[in-house]
């Protein structure tokens, strides 16, 4: 009979584990640079700033390095006061059973549901148009940049298509008028029936979802997961209806048939990122201690 036996732990000198760790901090200083100094000047961008401002998460917490689950770290007494961190012989490792007792709530919600998001198929036919259905009819739009298309050319492209949204956190931010448009209405409650992983948002979610998962997944997972984040969000506004040429993006037309193809394309390969990192997520957070 196979032995139930959690795997034997990594050890890590004094040395290595602050060299990956200096490594992991430097690497996303890069990544948050641009939007720390345009923060410093009081200045806004409609693409790049969005994960700072939707999540809430400063760009500090992409510094903080976390070996995983079955990791010890030598001479690390620095880091022995840490939340959820045990002391292991000579070293520290992460207290993965506390933080599951702790969070419990949380640990079992957020496994579930990108578990129910691996097992489903992906859908590939919403086109981006969650960003079109927010600005639908609206006196207001939610970004201070010019409609491609103008207002009476948005509205027509919402009415021209089918409104297939499967995630609730866009559903939620689209106007009065867009939302019976939408294939089916979603709620809060039914986020983990519906979740797909063809879906933008979804995949930029996983950033969100490592994060509240904290310590227990390795860090070069957060910062794989903040760079698909971004790398979604670009696509989810260059398919969107405002016109950014001015911060340098072109245009996804996805009311022509060229863009959809382009959108559909890019989509599929985000969604296979977001699966390998969901699948890897998965396996960090519930590794036997």
């Amino acid at each position: 009979m196979p032995s139930l036996a959690a795997p034997a732990a990594v050890v890590l000198s004094r040395d290595e584990w602050s060299a990956t760790a200096a490594d992991h901090a430097a690497r996303a200083d890069a990544l948050t640079a641009a939007h720390r100094e345009r923060a410093a000047r009081a200045e806004r961008h409609p693409v790049e700033d969005f994960l700072f401002t939707y999540y809430s998460y400063k760009p500090a917490i992409l510094r903080r390095w976390h070996p995983g689950i079955g990791v010890v770290l030598e001479d690390a007494d620095d880091r022995a006061g840490w939340r959820w961190y045990r002391a292991d012989g000579s070293g520290v490792r992460v207290d993965a059973a506390a933080f599951r007792t702790e969070k419990g709530a949380l640990f079992r919600g957020t496994v579930n549901l990108l578990r129910a998001t691996l097992d489903r198929p992906a859908q590939f036919g919403c086109f981006g148009l969650h960003e079109w259905a927010m600005a639908y009819r609206a006196d207001e739009v939610r970004h201070a940049v010019p409609l491609r298309l103008g207002r009476d050319g948005t509205d027509a492209v919402v009415e021209a298509h089918d409104l297939r949204c499967t995630h609730f956190d866009a559903f939620r931010f689209f106007t009065p008028e867009a939302a019976p448009r939408n294939r089916e209405p979603l709620t809060r409650d039914g986020q983990a029936a519906r979740e797909q992983p063809g879906c933008l948002h979804a995949g930029m979610d996983l950033y969100k979802w490592v994060l509240k998962l904290g310590p227990l997944v390795p860090g070069a997972l957060l910062l794989e997961a903040f760079e698909l984040a971004r790398d979604i969000r670009t696509l989810d506004m260059e398919a969107s209806p405002y016109d950014l040429a001015a911060w340098g993006y072109a245009p996804v037309r996805i009311e022509t048939a060229e863009g959809k193809a382009e959108y559909v394309a890019r989509q599929r390969e985000l969604s296979a990122r977001g699966q390998r990192l969901r699948r890897a997520v998965v396996d960090a957070a519930t590794r036997e201690d």
